[in-house]
């Protein structure tokens, strides 16, 4: 079929809840991918961060192979070979005591909500029902009810309520605004290392490590959403080392698969993971043998094969290169490591004009709050295509 059949079918048969660029793409391979025509594109979205190691990475490909053909559920009402030994090394590698699988980022978030509450009415001594958790303007978290009830951007909101109550919402990057919305019935703070989804924006210097400097003084649980942030894509392993701090709970996800199947997982300490109790949370597909595999590999990838070095390096690179695209209309690049947006002013009239030129040339990358373009390729991408994207960006934004 020709790339217009495909959309029409999508667009009559499909719930029209994403507005897409028009390429119909069919494979994938690192930072490239190929459309049913067999035009080829650079990616420079990488699902959201979900391909962090690239398209199809053939190491994450043979493993997925192999754990398919022995076995890929068990639930949790039995054990598997493959969750105890991706606890290990999840836990080494990010130098956390406890994990919980689960296979949104969502889903993570909810758990998150759910187990610091309960450790609010275990452990703090919070009156039941009274637990409050702080959260941040122009955050993104999923889009579960839960969660959109406590987001600040309308087009999630409207329609959808009534919502779940027990947050308080502060502006992003203001530790002074963090300090004064906490009250004794506070049981947690979450937040993102740097706001993606809302445009790349970065909080002042500092700002993380005075949070946790906060919650320490009131205990407070600091749950970080590392679920676009982690797993390489700042140029850290997890974001909150650019601050030298750990959170109470980290959120991963996305690339925690490199892309093959729905992972996430709650990285925790022992205080806060032990109130949990059998029966009260879990998910049929969560900690399966299959997951379990892919993430294993997806991770030893990450690290064995220099991605998180590479993003720092490749970012900064592509950082100073956007940043020399001089033309009035763009307002700030900003970035850390190889998540880097771009912003126009205003009156520019949207960044989606942008991303669909781009895409002309062979370029995929997307709008977000209409003014921004976020850049972020997978880790494995060199300065060579770098080069070849900042040319055709910058014909782009000046043509």
């Amino acid at each position: 079929m020709e790339q217009k059949q495909y959309i029409e079918i999508e667009q009559r048969l499909g719930a029209h809840n994403y507005k897409p660029l028009d390429v119909v793409l069919a494979r994938g391979e690192g930072v490239w991918v190929w459309d049913v025509d067999g035009k080829k594109y650079l990616d420079c979205l990488s699902a959201y961060s979900a391909v962090n190691q690239g398209h199809c990475h053939p190491k994450i490909m043979k493993t997925l192979m192999e754990q398919v053909r022995k076995l890929t559920l068990t639930s949790r009402a039995f054990r598997n070979d493959q969750l105890a030994l991706f606890y290990r090394e999840l836990c080494e590698m990010t130098n956390s005591h406890k994990v919980l699988p689960m296979n949104s980022g969502a889903e993570a978030v909810e758990t998150a909500i759910k187990t610091v509450r309960k450790w609010g009415y275990q452990v703090k001594g919070v009156p039941e029902d009274q637990a409050e958790i702080i959260v941040c303007e122009n955050n993104f978290h999923g889009r579960t009810i839960t969660i959109v009830g406590f987001s600040t951007d309308e087009n999630s909101r409207k329609g959808f309520g009534p919502f779940t109550p027990g947050f308080k919402i502060i502006a992003y990057g203001d530790a002074k605004a963090l300090e004064a919305a906490v009250t004794p019935n506070t049981v947690g703070f979450l937040t993102e290392p740097i706001q993606g989804e809302a445009g790349v924006i970065i909080p002042p210097e500092g700002y993380l490590k005075e949070a946790r400097n906060i919650c320490d003084r009131n205990n407070i649980v600091l749950i970080l959403d590392e679920i676009q942030t982690g797993l390489g894509r700042t140029g850290k392993l997890l974001a909150e080392e650019h601050d030298g701090i750990e959170a109470d709970l980290t959120l991963i996800g996305k690339a925690l698969s490199g892309g093959f199947y729905p992972i996430s997982a709650v990285l925790s300490n022992t205080e806060v993971m032990s109130v949990l109790q059998p029966g009260e949370h879990g998910s049929t597909f969560g900690g399966n043998p299959l997951a379990c595999a892919i993430g294993r590999t997806a991770l030893k990838v990450l690290v064995e094969e220099g991605m998180i070095e590479n993003a720092a390096q490749m970012g900064a690179y592509f950082l100073e290169g956007l940043k020399q695209i001089k033309d009035p209309k763009i307002k700030e690049v900003r970035g850390k490591g190889l998540l880097i947006g771009l912003e126009f002013y205003p009156d520019v009239g949207g960044a989606r004009r942008y991303c669909e030129a781009l895409m002309e040339q062979g370029l995929l990358c997307k709008e977000t709050h209409d003014n921004i373009i976020r850049f972020a390729p997978p880790l494995i991408i060199t300065q060579d295509t770098i080069d070849w994207a900042l040319e055709r960006i910058e014909a782009i934004v000046r043509g």
